[in-house]
């Protein structure tokens, strides 16, 4: 990820990753790229996306945006949040006794480091812009309008 990312499209991120496991059970993407103008998720999928399912997963974010969730950190130690979350992306760091979790209302959480904004409805309108499929990774384009 970018080191300079945009708080309101990495909130995005967060909406789309629990989206997709919603949706079709899948873990959530284990490559991103983050900017201000569009950005890119990729997943370990086993096919491309219908148009309907496009069309379904963009309205699932959107719904999700407006319903003006808080985002909120919560500490937990870093115990806890193994037997909760999935840490492979987490960084190693020695003597990190306790991780970041970004909570997106009751919607989702997950550990995380980067910026956010205060509520979803400072996000925008997400759209997706394309998707692509190859080699068992569904790549998901997007950006905010």
């Amino acid at each position: 990820m970018s080191k300079n990312y945009d708080p309101k499209m990495h909130s995005a991120e967060h909406l789309l990753n629990q989206a997709m496991v919603s949706k079709f059970g899948c873990n959530r993407c284990f490559s991103a790229h983050i900017n201000k103008k569009k950005s890119k998720c990729d997943y370990n999928f086993d096919r491309l996306l219908t148009e309907l399912e496009i069309k379904e997963l963009q309205e699932t974010v959107n719904q999700q945006i407006e319903k003006d969730h808080p985002i909120i950190i919560d500490m937990v130690t870093k115990e806890a949040a193994q037997e909760q979350f999935n840490l492979e992306r987490v960084p190693e760091k020695e003597g990190l006794n306790e991780l970041r979790i970004i909570c997106i209302g009751d919607y989702d959480a997950c550990p995380c480091i980067g910026p956010h904004v205060n509520s979803t409805k400072e996000i925008g309108k997400f759209k997706i812009t394309t998707t692509g499929f190859e080699d068992g990774v569904l790549r998901i384009r997007f950006k905010l309008l």
